[in-house]
Order: C-alpha cells, then sequence, then structure tokens
C-alpha cells in the first residue's frame, strides 16, 4: 500500500540529505523524500493516503540490539524486584508473595540488587527460610549472574557438599561452617532452574506478546533478542515469534540470538542465521565468555579492588571456549560473545582470530572493561561491538570499588571505540535496564543520572546527540548486516520510523529525553503505535 508522510521534520541520519519535509512509502519501503509540495504534487494523486505528521520529529526506527524480550514478559508475571532499597524491603517483598501462594508453588522473580541497600548486605538463607519456609526461591539479581535461593530449593536439587557444579559456577558457602549461604553464581543456578515448573505454551505467548507490545509503545521498530532460555528452546522461540510478529502483525522486527545449547536443535530443523524473513529472523549463536561486575564474576585481567583474591569467572577453559566457536563456525555462523570483563575479552578475540568471519559479522556483548590493545583488536567491518549505555548510570560510583579510580577510567568508553573505528550498536540488556531505547540514548549523552550535579562519569566519553541516536538506529542495523535495510531513512529500505514529542537535536539539555514521548511507531509503512494505543 502506498502511503505519503509529510508536515514533519524527518531526520534521515543520512549526511548526504540530513532532513526531509515527506516521505513516500510503497510494500513496506520508502519510495521517495524530499519537500512537501513536490511529494504532494508527484505522490499524491489517485487516492494515495496523506498522513499529517503535524510537524513532529521523525527519526529512523529506534532498534534496541541486545536484549531479553520474553524476561521482560515473564518478569511482569513474577515479582519485580527492580529498585527495593534494602534488605528489609526485599524479605517483605518474599514474605508478602509467599501469603499468595499454594503448595509447592515457587517464589520467582528478578531484580534485586545489594549496590543500592544501604548496607550492601543481602539476606542470609536463614533469613529467606524465615519469611518463606513452605516455597522453593529462585530470585536473579538484576544482572543474571547471582541467584538468592533458600533451603527448599536447595533441598529439591539434592544439594550435597560433593555435588558436581557446572564450570564456571559457584555454590557459595559460609567459610567458617562450610554450609550453603543463600547465594548462587552463574552457572551454578542451572543446578535449581531445571527442578522450575515450565510454563505453558500459552502463558508464554502472552508474556511475549504484552512484551512486545511495550516494545512498539516504546519506539523499538526492530529489537535483537535472546530469549530460548527462557521460551522453551530454539524451535520453540522462533515458533511464537513467528505467530506473534508475522501471523498476528504484533511487535517489533525480531533478530533472534539463539544459545549455543541449542546449536544441534537448530541444525536438525536446518535453521540457521539468516533463517526467516525481515520481520523475524534466526541470527548469531549466543555464548557467555563470564558474568557481570555487580557479582564479582566479570573475568578480569587484574583482581577486583574490592575482592584481592578474585579474578572472576570464565564459563570455559580457553581450549573449550575454541572448540565452541569452531563448532559455530563450522555450520557457517557468527556467535554473540558476552564478555564484560578484560581478560574475557582478550580470551574471546584470541580464539576468534583463529577463524575466517562468515557473512554475518560477529558481535561482542557488552565490552565493558577495555584497554587500547583490546579496542584495536574490535576493529574491523566483520565485527561489531554490543554496548549498553544505561550501563554507566546503573553502576557509577560503585564500579568504582570492584576496580579502583584507574581501570574505572576505561569502563565503557564508547567515544573511543567510535573515534577508533569500532562498530557499535546500542542497547538496553532488558530487563537489566529499562526497555525505553531513550533512556540509553540520555544515558550515552550525560553519563549521569538526572539527579548528579557532576558533569558525567568519565566525561570524554559523552557522545553527541547524534552519535547516541545513531548507536540505536544504524548501528543496531549493522549488527544484522541490515544497513542497506534500515537503520537510516533512504529510498529503497524499510519505512521504519519513530515519531518523538520533542526534537533531540534541538534540546537545550538531554535531561529533556526522559520527559520525551514517542507518538507514533512506524514498520514498513504501517502506522503500529500512535497517542497511547497500539494498532495491530
Amino acid at each position: 500500500m502506498k502511503a505519503i508522510y509529510t508536515n514533519g521534520t524527518f531526520y534521515t541520519m543520512n549526511t548526504s540529505k540530513p532532513t526531509v519535509q515527506s516521505i513516500v512509502v510503497d510494500n513496506e519501503r520508502i519510495l521517495d523524500m524530499g519537500a512537501h509540495e513536490d511529494m504532494i504534487l508527484q505522490w499524491g494523486r489517485k487516492g494515495t493516503p496523506i498522513i499529517n505528521m503535524e510537524e513532529k520529529t521523525i527519526i529512523p526506527g529506534l532498534i534496541d540490539s541486545h536484549l531479553h524480550i520474553s524476561s521482560v514478559g515473564i518478569n511482569s508475571l513474577e515479582l519485580n524486584l527492580i529498585g527495593i532499597k534494602s534488605k528489609d524491603e526485599l524479605l517483605a517483598a518474599i514474605k508478602k508473595k509467599a501469603s499468595t501462594l499454594l503448595p509447592g508453588e515457587w517464589i520467582l522473580g528478578r531484580g534485586w540488587d545489594e549496590n543500592i541497600f544501604p548496607d550492601k548486605r543481602i539476606p542470609s538463607i536463614q533469613e529467606l527460610d524465615y519469611v518463606a519456609p513452605y516455597f522453593p526461591l529462585f530470585l536473579p539479581r538484576i544482572c543474571g549472574h547471582a541467584f538468592l535461593v533458600n533451603s527448599r530449593a536447595l533441598s529439591l536439587c539434592g544439594y550435597h557438599t560433593d555435588m558436581f557444579v557446572p564450570y564456571g559456577g559457584t555454590i557459595v558457602t559460609d567459610p567458617s561452617s562450610s554450609k550453603p549461604t543463600s547465594l548462587l553464581l552463574e552457572t551454578a543456578s542451572t543446578l535449581i532452574t531445571k527442578h522450575i515448573p515450565q510454563k505453558s505454551f500459552s502463558q508464554l505467548k502472552d508474556a511475549l506478546k504484552n512484551a512486545l507490545q511495550d516494545a512498539v509503545s516504546l519506539g523499538l521498530t526492530s529489537i535483537h533478542t535472546n530469549d530460548p532460555n527462557y521460551l522453551g528452546g530454539a524451535i520453540q522461540t522462533y515458533k511464537l515469534f513467528n505467530e506473534l510478529v508475522n501471523k498476528e502483525g504484533i511487535g517489533p522486527r525480531s533478530n533472534l540470538l539463539m544459545d549455543y545449547d541449542y546449536l544441534e536443535e537448530l541444525k536438525a530443523s536446518n535453521m540457521f542465521t539468516g533463517y526467516g524473513n525481515n520481520k523475524v529472523m534466526i541470527g548469531a549463536i549466543k555464548l557467555f565468555a563470564d558474568g557481570a561486575l555487580g557479582g564479582r564474576t566479570a573475568l578480569l585481567s587484574q583482581p577486583y579492588e574490592d575482592d584481592g583474591n578474585n579474578f572472576g569467572n570464565a564459563m570455559y577453559d580457553n581450549d573449550e571456549l575454541f572448540q565452541i566457536i569452531k563448532d559455530i563456525r563450522e555450520n557457517n555462523m557468527p556467535v554473540a560473545i558476552h564478555a564484560i570483563g578484560d581478560l574475557a575479552l582478550k580470551n574471546v578475540l584470541d580464539s576468534l582470530d583463529l577463524f575466517e568471519p562468515t557473512r554475518f559479522r560477529d558481535r561482542l556483548i557488552h565490552v565493558s572493561i577495555l584497554n587500547e590493545v583490546l579496542m584495536e583488536r574490535l576493529k574491523g567491518s566483520n565485527r561489531i561491538s554490543d554496548v549498553q549505555p544505561k550501563f554507566v548510570t546503573s553502576d557509577y560510583p560503585w564500579i568504582i570499588d570492584r576496580l579502583g579510580e584507574y581501570r574505572a577510567k576505561f569502563a565503557y568508553p564508547f567515544k573511543t571505540l567510535l573515534q577508533n573505528g569500532v562498530l557499535c550498536a546500542g542497547g538496553s540488556d532488558a530487563p537489566i535496564e529499562p526497555l525505553n531505547p531513550l533512556l540509553g540514548i540520555h544515558a550515552a549523552v550525560t553519563r549521569k543520572k538526572r539527579e548528579e550535579t557532576h558533569d558525567g562519569y568519565n566525561v570524554q566519553e559523552k557522545l553527541s546527540m547524534y552519535e547516541a541516536i545513531q548507536l540505536f538506529t544504524l548501528g543496531g542495523a549493522y549488527a544484522t548486516n541490515e544497513e542497506y535495510e534500515k537503520g537510516t531513512l533512504e529510498r529503497g529500505k524499510l519505512c521504519d520510523m519513530t515519531v518523538l514529542s520533542q526534537d533531540p537535536f534541538r534540546m537545550k539539555s538531554a535531561d529533556e529525553l526522559l520527559t520525551t514521548k514517542v507518538e507514533m511507531t512506524v514498520i514498513g509503512g504501517e502506522i503500529k503505535y500512535r497517542n497511547n494505543e497500539l494498532i495491530n
């Protein structure tokens, strides 16, 4: 269907033609663009619909390059612990949830962060047992790399002192008694998760539908999302997205990162990177090289400043990491590797350098702690760094305790990465951070919370508004080798657009982004959201 979007300021993010007044769309793609009078004169006949943008600001459709959209939806059904400000408040929330459950049900949820507690202490297992004595409990930290459990949960997994713990994982024990505390780290969580009852297909579909609709309402026209562990495997994940996005027209375009554990499942179904269409597509193979800074499991080349014997956790030894990448490459697929610590990234790059690239870019996810050598190695047209600007405002100032003043200066160096020619894409890692992409853009520009009065953490790494928006538009397109399909507004590209209530390029302060609303989301020339209403 042909239509004309006109009477707006369309920022193309293409330097050859930075702004236009009108865009003509036909069959999902931009047919023409230019001045209002020219487009109406040339294309506004024979009943072509004309959509008046009422002088609004339009940018290319926003892209979130890394998140877990199903977890966003599932979390809405469980105990939301984001923003809990103390251990006592956390225990009270657990106790309240326990009062609503039936025998045999689990207490599930996510989002606690001890770094914002006054004493930075997590509950003991005795405290968790006291508030939830009859229900097994499993509560991932906000980062998803540390987990609270109670005695009932440990008993269900058959805990004993000599039990096997998967490589890279830890059941934290009390040094004085050698008994487990309430904390599991990294892969030790799998000892518990395999005992948690699976949600039904319809429950998962409802949760995913709600999250996809939230994404569209926030101006996201594309997402790159990692979900098989939450949605029952690779094939069921593809089926759920296919039903919702392709068949029911719900949600943004979705590139599906598939965990390495499901590679054989994909191969058996003849599904590889690029399988699908421009609405739902199989993406790279996801794996973890290390953990997270919050739980001190990110793998560092030097020990943690506040834990002098701890370097973090490697999820694989280097030989195993090499074999995994070899397995993926033998299927001509790219990798998407979580690497937060500098040593983790070095290990990953050492292995990747031994293999020829595929036609799809390899993705280095987070790349939080860097140095000049690593940044040089990240350069190249066959690699892209998936960065999360919102981490800056969430992790400072406590990250200084973890790393010390000197190393913290090399955390999240977005400006230096771009100046050094490293391809970068912007994401949220939701639900770890909020889904709203404008918050990520704000963090990239300001590198501080709104209420903070300083100039920003590592001010030399601030991005311009243009650079920050480009992370969440063209950068996201590069991450999936779709830079000729989307990411800018140009003739022949998909007509994906985000309409904002304020012009980000004319703001007196970037803090105005925090009050900016998405007024319309357009995917393939079709309005999917307008004025607080979803349109399917």
